[in-house]
């Protein structure tokens, strides 16, 4: 599966993407704003262990967004259980030196319209650092509203942030 955004693709993932995916995840500028179950540092091992995760998953949920040639971030779906089955998280990153290019934008819409269109789901949600504002504004510029904050929520790196609740509806399910 492919899917094209301007200046980067949505595909499937492959074995060989494991060198760039280490190359790009290793950063805590990035991991400074994920959950803490992204390793850091980021080894080429998690990135081989990843992948392969990854590439077992169906329905395919889960992308690497590969600009150049090379896996410079992930977007994807983490479907839920019980009564947010039908409500995924949306999750997301890209290598910094691609910040503040409009990819990101692009690419949360590439991934709404393919969740949308192709997975059984009615919403879309995504939660955001406090510290993040950038995130925030991702999400905005793709379509999402702030539904939220939950105040002192998340505890990252010894610090008590607010978590920004941000949420997408599927026409016809609003």
């Amino acid at each position: 599966m492919i899917l094209q955004g301007k200046g980067f693709t949505l595909r499937d993932w492959q074995k060989q993407d494991a060198e760039s995916l280490q190359k790009h995840a290793n950063n805590t500028h990035i991991t400074d704003f994920l959950f803490d179950r992204f390793p850091s540092p980021y080894t080429l091992q998690d990135a081989v262990d990843f992948i392969a995760m990854k590439m077992a998953e169906t329905p395919q949920t889960n992308f690497p967004i590969v600009i150049n040639g090379e896996v410079a971030g992930v977007i994807g779906l983490d479907f839920r259980v019980d009564i947010y089955i039908k409500a995924p998280l949306l999750g997301y990153w890209l290598s910094e030196e691609y910040w503040g290019n409009g990819i990101m934008p692009g690419a949360v819409k590439l991934i709404v319209d393919y969740g949308f269109n192709n997975l059984d789901i009615m919403r879309i949600q995504a939660g955001v650092l406090g510290n993040n504002p950038k995130s925030m504004r991702v999400l905005e510029k793709a379509g999402f509203v702030k539904e939220g904050v939950l105040t002192n929520a998340i505890f990252k790196k010894g610090v008590i942030l607010d978590e920004h609740v941000y949420g997408i509806v599927k026409r016809g399910w609003d």
